[in-house]
């Protein structure tokens, strides 16, 4: 039995990989979702960079090792940081049409210039949090925007993950992860998928990501 824990984007909490957690389920494995401080009931609006790490951190502790590590988006930043900090628990690192950092690296610096607008924007009228764009789930948040501005710093143990997975979502317009799809394509330490669909994976093919992460195991 494998251990999926499964970080979400930017906005989201540990329930949009539902449909993808009962898959995993049905077939034997653990889904462990984590929603991000600020991103459920009790909003945290100081929440940074290094505050997401340690929510993952923290909850992994207890599951050994050999886990599987998936992140969506924004989540991708958490990933490395995760595996920067415990990489003995890692077993295989999975980034969803998402950032992939190197040291110094944060969400905000590695976007596109109209996602930059889309969080200078969303935190406009506190400073403190992004609303969350249109067309989310109804069970989205703000998202604490520390988070994307903060600069992540990685002492490069999370490249010692046996696996490392990215999966591209190409059915969107826009989106700033494609140059680095096509860059860890001829990486030969990396495996790459291609997926037509938005770049909500686990919401709209979630059956697809699904057969992805179960191949890891």
């Amino acid at each position: 039995m494998a251990t999926f824990v499964m970080i979400p984007g930017g906005w989201q909490g540990g329930w949009v990989y539902d449909q993808v957690g009962k898959i995993l389920a049905a077939n034997g494995h653990r889904a462990l979702p984590i929603t991000l401080s600020g991103l459920g009931d009790a909003p945290a609006p100081a929440a940074n960079l290094d505050t997401h790490i340690g929510d993952v951190v923290d909850a992994i502790k207890s599951q050994g090792d050999g886990l599987v590590v998936v992140g969506q988006s924004y989540g991708g930043m958490v990933v490395s940081g995760v595996a920067d900090a415990a990489p003995s628990q890692i077993g295989a690192l999975v980034y969803v049409d998402a950032y992939v950092p190197d040291s110094g690296d944060s969400a905000w610096s590695l976007t596109s210039p109209h996602f930059r607008e889309v969080f200078a924007e969303g935190a406009r009228l506190d400073g403190l949090n992004c609303p969350p764009p249109p067309g989310l789930d109804p069970r989205a948040r703000p998202h604490p925007i520390g988070t994307f501005l903060q600069s992540i710093r990685l002492t490069g143990r999370w490249r010692e993950a046996a696996h490392k997975i990215y999966v591209g979502a190409f059915g969107w317009e826009g989106s700033p992860f494609l140059d680095l799809h096509a860059r860890l394509s001829r990486d030969p330490e990396w495996s790459t998928y291609s997926l037509d669909c938005p770049h909500n994976v686990a919401r709209f093919q979630p059956e697809a990501l699904a057969e992805i992460l179960l191949a890891q195991v």
